[in-house]
């Protein structure tokens, strides 16, 4: 299956992914900012047990999966969610969640329905069946059940595996950007749900989507007949639901009217597309006949033009008898145009010097107006790194290298030596050394984060690289251009001193900011 975008105006494939997954806001304030998750190439013949986390959308959401890949029945899935709420809270437009693999090649694989029932939380399982083998695994809201391509609305992911002896499985990062269609912006969506969404079945939200989402394909001119059935369907099963017959009833046939909007909303684009076609190939038989016709017409200008051509040849040779009558004349004023041209160009040669001198003047007084803008700049310059430096020392020790300011954060901004979490006084920190970065664009940041030798090799390392990548976001939601930022976990390297004492362990456990005049680095690289 390939990554299509729905929408009224185009169905184009989408097939970048490789690095971000971020969080997705909600219907009326979609991004088109890509973000990343990390996609597994599970082992064959292996159970690997996958951890997910809810995103900021529904952070109580918990879940695990059993992934086992079995050569080519491909790979199963076994997953089971928690505090699953209802997915028309996050939005009038959603109904329910999908299940999807998505592949580093742009494939996904809608995996199917995360049914619910009741009210408030419960535990949701699902068991299925994928013929992918590296994937990541993510879970949207959705319009209905049979959505071709993900939403934006991601409320879980999964994290990397680990084996059971502790080794890292094979990963690789997979960017997602998520269904743009124009529908999910459209303001005639309620972006709150009604109050009997609640009450009413989720199978029969969905269907009542696709109906919707086949009238905005423009099934109403391109397949009226489908999304006819389509509503016949969603009335017959709206009828169920209020003589209040058997869920799995109501169920039946609104998955019917599901399947039958789909349809619609599938041959209504088909079809205008081939409208479209057929439409511009009448353009060019229109255009082609035009040209016929104007070619005849240009055909008759031809000889009407021979004719006039005729004439002229004629009107030509009693000019000639004329012409040597004055050719006479023609010389006598050749000698005048002569002496002329000599005082012409006695003028211009004038003109030409005069103008040089005040292009030279002018070059001289733009000359010293840059000299004077250049000292300004410099001397204002010179001022902002003062008031740079003297606001740096209040989050750090400061210290200026030959590469700029580094500034050295303390370690109590950490939650412990071996967390990567930003404790409330280092995030409160933070945010106005974030914000002073983000107003001084003048410079590269280069993050470096260090730690003792007391662990595992690739473990310190991962802590300080994870560190480093919760400073970049945290300055990069403060605005700083994601391309000034250069963010690197050192691992145990580059010791300040020996790690044999408890003082030169702590020391040696140091986040380091460097500060590089952008000018500078340039001119440093050419």
């Amino acid at each position: 299956m390939t990554i299509s975008h729905l929408s009224l105006r185009h169905l184009t494939l989408v097939a970048c992914l490789s690095c971000v997954l971020g969080l997705v806001a909600p219907v009326l304030c979609q991004s088109d900012v890509p973000r990343q998750t990390v996609a597994i190439t599970y082992p064959l013949d292996e159970t690997i047990n996958v951890k997910f986390r809810g995103t900021t959308l529904l952070p109580r959401l918990t879940g695990e999966a059993k992934v086992r890949r079995a050569g080519r029945r491909g790979t199963r899935v076994e997953l089971s969610l928690d505090n699953l709420t209802r997915a028309s809270e996050l939005g009038g437009i959603y109904t329910t969640y999908l299940l999807w693999a998505v592949a580093p090649d742009g494939r996904v694989d809608n995996l199917g329905e995360i049914k619910r029932s009741g009210s408030g939380f419960i535990d949701s399982k699902l068991d299925v069946t994928t013929p992918l083998q590296t994937f990541a695994l993510i879970v949207t809201a959705e319009p209905h059940f049979l959505m071709k391509v993900p939403s934006r609305m991601v409320v879980m992911e999964n994290l990397p595996p680990r084996r059971s002896g502790g080794s890292q499985i094979a990963t690789v990062n997979v960017q997602y950007i998520g269904n743009s269609s124009d529908y999910f912006r459209d303001t005639r969506v309620p972006e709150i749900a009604d109050r009997d969404y609640r009450d009413t079945p989720v199978s029969l939200l969905g269907a009542r989507q696709a109906l919707n989402l086949a009238k905005f394909a423009g099934a109403n001119q391109d397949a009226p007949a489908e999304l006819q059935q389509a509503d016949d369907d969603l009335q017959a099963a709206e009828k169920a639901w209020r003589f209040n017959e058997s869920s799995a009833a109501v169920d039946v046939l609104a998955r019917k009217a599901t399947s039958s909007g789909a349809k619609a909303e599938e041959l209504a684009l088909a079809r205008r597309a081939a409208r479209l076609r057929r439409e511009d190939i009448q353009r060019r038989d229109e255009a082609l006949r035009s040209a016929e016709k104007t070619a005849e017409s240009a055909q008759l200008e031809i000889n009407q033009l021979r004719t006039d051509l005729d004439r002229e040849q004629r009107a030509r040779e009693l000019a000639e008898r004329d012409a040597a009558t004055a050719n006479q004349q023609t010389r006598e004023q050749r000698i005048e145009i002569a002496r002329l041209r000599d005082e012409l160009q006695t003028v211009r040669a004038e003109g030409e010097a005069a103008k040089i001198r005040v292009a030279r003047f002018e070059g001289e007084k733009q000359a010293e107006e840059a000299r004077k803008e250049a000292t300004e700049r410099e001397q204002q310059r010179i001022v902002a790194l003062a008031t740079l430096k003297q606001t740096l020392t209040k989050f750090g020790t400061l210290k200026e290298t030959p590469n700029g300011l580094r500034l050295a954060l303390p370690e109590s901004m950490w939650t412990s030596a071996r967390g990567s979490e930003l404790a409330a006084t280092g995030a409160a920190k933070l945010e106005p050394l974030a914000a002073l970065l983000a107003s001084n664009p003048d410079y590269q940041i280069l993050i470096e984060v260090y730690t003792d030798n007391k662990g595992d090799e690739v473990t310190l390392q991962q802590l300080t690289q994870e560190r480093a990548r919760v400073l970049s976001e945290r300055l990069q939601s403060a605005g700083v251009d994601p391309s000034r930022i250069q963010a690197n976990g050192m691992g145990a390297s580059n010791p300040l001193t020996k790690n044999t004492t408890v003082a030169g362990r702590s020391r040696n456990r140091r986040t380091e900011i460097t500060l590089t005049p952008i000018q500078a680095r340039s001119a440093a690289n050419q």
